[in-house]
């Protein structure tokens, strides 16, 4: 692990001209603050998002912020493989490279919902729909020396198992496991994604934003009014941060020159709560190469979607 003293500011994210990054849910939050940052330093940023509308407010607001950015949306639900095919078809024609993609976008919520094919939607948005858009974008990756899959996950990995005799959660559910198996499934991916890509031009690398303050909680009336509560705010100064803030550990996952395959990025902080970004370590859970190969496996089953790497 990085010495926690170490400070990586939006700063040190070098010149991006030339680059083409596509993020998934950067229409707000830890995705639009990524994507400010990347169209700032020249990249060419996709913004994939559920919504056309919410996503095009988006690419209004980094341009007018950075005039002469070159910023686009494609409409993109995780939800639904088919909206995943048709997404992927439009970058692919669009870009004949692609430097970046940030699995980004994610879903928390207290009432068990299904995606359009019947997934459990923590699992179905935040890691099957990122599982299956890698790997219909993968081969314009490995065509692209320096390129880059930066899947983003959580501190409740830590709290996450794989319940592969009910991934569904349809026996007993509970928003929190649910979450946590999510993000501990993104971690799992994004470690066997590098080991398979062992020797290629493209790298995987993990990152977690901490405790960072986006709509992800916006389901959870009672924690947005404690985060708002006048008399705590010194605590919650310390224990959560910015989407600004959170954003810096997927930046430096895809944008630090020193950056490494297989690396996590996370805040420097108590728990990984608050801080600027350092590599940290993961749960011991994420690291089983049997459960990491597993859960490949079952991915490819569930979505219909077969990751061709170099070292497979």
């Amino acid at each position: 692990m990085e010495s926690p003293t170490a400070r990586w500011t939006s700063a040190a994210v070098p010149d991006q001209h030339g680059r083409v990054a596509v993020i998934t849910g950067a229409n707000t939050g830890l995705g639009f603050a990524t994507a400010e940052v990347l169209a700032a330093r020249g990249a060419t940023v996709v913004l994939a998002c559920r919504d056309p509308g919410r996503a095009a407010d988006a690419v209004a607001a980094i341009t007018a912020a950075t005039p002469g950015a070159d910023v686009t949306c494609v409409e993109c639900d995780l939800g639904s493989l088919d909206a995943i095919r048709r997404a992927a078809a439009e970058v692919r024609d669009r870009h004949p490279r692609l430097d970046l993609l940030i699995n980004n976008a994610g879903v928390m919520s207290p009432e068990r919902r299904l995606t359009a094919d019947g997934f459990e939607a923590h699992l179905g948005i935040n890691y099957l729909g990122h599982f299956a858009l890698t790997g219909l974008l993968l081969d314009r990756l490995l065509a692209t020396p320096g390129s880059r899959v930066v899947t983003v996950s959580s501190v409740s990995h830590r709290q996450g198992v794989i319940h592969f005799d009910d991934l569904q959660l349809e026996r007993r559910y509970r928003w929190r496991t649910a979450y946590a198996q999510s993000k501990l499934a993104n971690l799992l991916f994004a470690y066997e994604l590098q080991r398979r890509l062992a020797g290629a031009p493209t790298i995987s690398v993990a990152a977690h934003p901490g405790n960072a303050q986006t709509e992800l909680n916006r389901r959870f009336p009672g924690q947005q009014n404690l985060l708002g509560h006048r008399r705590l705010r010194w605590l919650i100064s310390r224990l959560v941060q910015s989407a600004e803030q959170g954003a810096l550990t997927t930046l430096r996952a895809a944008a630090d020159p020193q950056a490494r395959g297989g690396e996590f990025y996370g805040p420097s902080g108590w728990w990984q709560f608050t801080g600027s970004p350092v590599t940290v370590s993961s749960s011991a859970r994420s690291h089983d190469p049997d459960v990491q190969q597993r859960l490949w496996r079952e991915s490819e089953r569930l979505t219909g979607i077969t990751i061709s790497a170099p070292g497979r």
